[in-house]
């Protein structure tokens, strides 16, 4: 059964301008444009980005809706495809990043608009803890792309955290997936997109 929705979810300081996150705005818009997409501007409050995911695909049918998430969208799309049993892709995606993001308390910029700014607040990493997935109920619906080169996040903490799930190790890469046109089909399939 092809897939009918899919939600798309930016990572930290990013934003739907990425570079990910416009190539599978055109990817739809040329393969499926009747698949209903939806990439989101995440608030800086987790709560309040997780609340956001769940208003836009509360009433999509999850047998037949899938999420794409990177770095800490990663996070919250394993959260969605817990809680909804949809099928998830996750880029590079953020294990702990309420530990990970303690560090980056205060002003923020956007990486794409160094322009647009944010604050990420203290209680922000009360709400990542709170917001945490325990053991995946359905590991066979993630797929994890990992880059052994991402110079962001530790890959083999991705790797052992997604490890009953699908797994595409990448040797090099980076962080962005700067190769992510070379296995996009596959994740499309994967998606049933």
């Amino acid at each position: 059964m092809r897939a009918t929705h899919l939600l798309y979810l930016h990572g930290f300081r990013s934003s739907p301008a990425s570079a990910k996150a416009r190539r599978m705005a055109r990817w739809v818009a040329e393969q499926r444009p009747e698949l209903q997409f939806a990439c989101p501007q995440l608030p800086p409050s987790p709560r309040e980005a997780m609340a956001l995911a769940r208003d836009i695909s509360q009433h999509w049918p999850a047998q037949t809706m899938a999420v794409m998430g990177s770095s800490l969208g990663g996070f919250y799309a394993t959260a969605v495809a817990q809680a909804r049993g949809c099928r998830a892709v996750l880029l590079n995606p953020a294990v702990d990043p309420a530990r990970d993001l303690a560090a980056y308390i205060g002003e923020q910029q956007c990486w794409q608009n160094p322009d647009e700014r944010f604050f990420f607040r203290p209680e922000f990493v009360d709400e990542l803890r709170q917001l945490a997935v325990g053991e995946l109920a359905h590991p066979e619906r993630l797929l994890a792309v990992i880059a052994k080169g991402d110079e962001v996040l530790d890959w083999p903490e991705m790797h052992a955290r997604y490890a009953a799930c699908h797994i595409k190790l990448l040797e090099g890469s980076d962080h962005g997936l700067a190769d992510f046109d070379d296995y996009l089909q596959e994740l499309t399939e994967f998606l049933a997109l």
